[in-house]
């Protein structure tokens, strides 16, 4: 027969497991800082300004390119980055669109509307996380900072233009540094300034290169400040953009509004592609004509929209949908108030085929594989990916396939 004494000690040492293992089980969960460089053209590291992405690619593991979503725009990428979904799937068709049905509109410059979490319909990496207990960390990332606090991170900065890249780092190693059960393990920093210079100067632009190298040094201070917290070794960074930049020219405009004189049509976005809402009885009509001036564009009716682009099965496209040649824009008589030859420079939106649409994709840390090159990735497999470093189980429901990436990662 046990003793009372033995008893006790017996549920002593039950009661001290139970309180310790798990936080030794959330002490080995990785740690991954999930960075973009918003408009990073895949071949921006290749001009050899940018040591510390070299220092990465040394280390870590190097893709010809990220092939993004269609649109290659800012906030339907970065959404479906931590998704894994297409747009048209995921509710961020456009940075601008309109919802007929109740008459409003998303708008990133809206702070109210882009933080209605009813626009984002999919399953973000850092909810998977927290159904898993896994705290995250958010300096900047489109559609992190909702008002449902179910679907946003744990910790968060909501975006402020202009601020300084270092507050982001800064901010970082502080999370890193916080006792373990309050510590985040996914951390996603999003930096702007690449796709502002690439559109005020152009992609190939001194001044662009000049904003690369800028941009490369804050990697730079991240990785310092990484090895003077003794963490380098234990992160585990993944660097990607959201979508590249190409040229563009205000000599290469299609004005389809005067096309359309004389109809009542919605324009919706101007540049690669638009969309035109007519007359219910006029869209056949409407349709005819652009075809009839269908030069340095093609216009489909929304069922017909090529289906390579996943870009058809959402009720806030509109009936008619445009998308310009490369390099060219489509404008309506308001945006030539502002088109200036001196600041029109770069431009991204266009069929994301185009390899200069494409992104970069760099990994380093303990989960990837060293000095390791692949081809072209795919960004929806980015949240498949994610899930696997922290072994967790996705949201079914992607687009994203985990065996189109999955080999990249460190096999020990």
């Amino acid at each position: 027969m046990t003793s009372p004494i033995k008893s006790i000690r017996n549920i002593f040492f039950l009661l001290l497991f139970f309180l310790i293992v798990p936080g030794i089980f959330s002490q080995t969960q990785p740690y991954v800082i999930l960075i973009s460089f918003d408009g990073f053209r895949w071949d921006y590291c290749n001009r050899a300004i940018t040591p510390n992405i070299d220092l990465l690619i040394k280390k870590g593991v190097k893709a010809c390119s990220l092939q993004p979503v269609f649109p290659t725009k800012t906030f339907p990428n970065h959404y479906s980055i931590v998704t894994g979904l297409y747009p048209e799937n995921h509710g961020i068709i456009f940075n601008e669109f309109h919802d007929p049905y109740t008459n409003t509109d998303y708008n990133i410059r809206d702070t109210v509307e882009v933080r209605n979490s009813r626009w984002y319909h999919g399953e973000s990496i850092w909810e998977t996380l927290k159904i898993e207990g896994i705290k995250s960390a958010s300096y900047y990332w489109p559609g992190s900072a909702v008002n449902n606090e179910l679907k946003r991170p744990e910790y968060l900065h909501k975006y402020v233009d202009n601020d300084p890249p270092k507050n982001k780092i800064n901010a970082t190693i502080e999370w890193l540094q916080l006792p373990y059960a309050d510590r985040p393990h996914l951390f996603t920093l999003y930096f702007s300034n690449t796709d502002h210079s690439g559109h005020n100067f152009g992609p190939d632009s001194e001044e662009n290169n000049l904003v690369i190298s800028a941009i490369d040094s804050t990697l730079g201070f991240l990785i310092s400040a990484l090895d003077d917290i003794g963490m380098r070794d234990s992160v585990n960074i993944i660097l990607v953009s959201d979508h590249g930049m190409t040229e563009v020219s205000s000599e290469k405009l299609v004005n389809i509004e005067e096309i359309l004189a004389g109809y009542k049509c919605v324009f919706s976005n101007y540049g690669p592609f638009m969309m035109i809402e007519p007359p219910e009885n006029e869209i056949d009509n409407v349709y005819k004509i652009l075809k009839n001036h269908e030069k340095h564009f093609k216009v489909y009716k929304k069922r017909n929209i090529p289906d390579y682009l996943h870009f058809k099965n959402n009720p806030f496209i509109s009936g008619l949908f445009l998308i310009s040649d490369f390099g060219w824009s489509l404008v309506v008589n308001e945006n030539l108030k502002w088109i200036k030859p001196e600041t029109f420079k770069g431009n991204h939106g266009y069929d994301n085929t185009q390899l200069d649409m494409h992104g970069i994709f760099i990994a380093s840390g303990p989960a990837f594989k060293k000095n390791f090159s692949t081809g072209t990735l795919n960004c929806l497999d980015v949240y498949p990916l994610l899930c696997k470093i922290f072994n967790v189980t996705p949201n079914a429901n992607i687009d994203g396939k985990l065996d189109r990436i999955v080999f990249i990662l460190n096999e020990n």
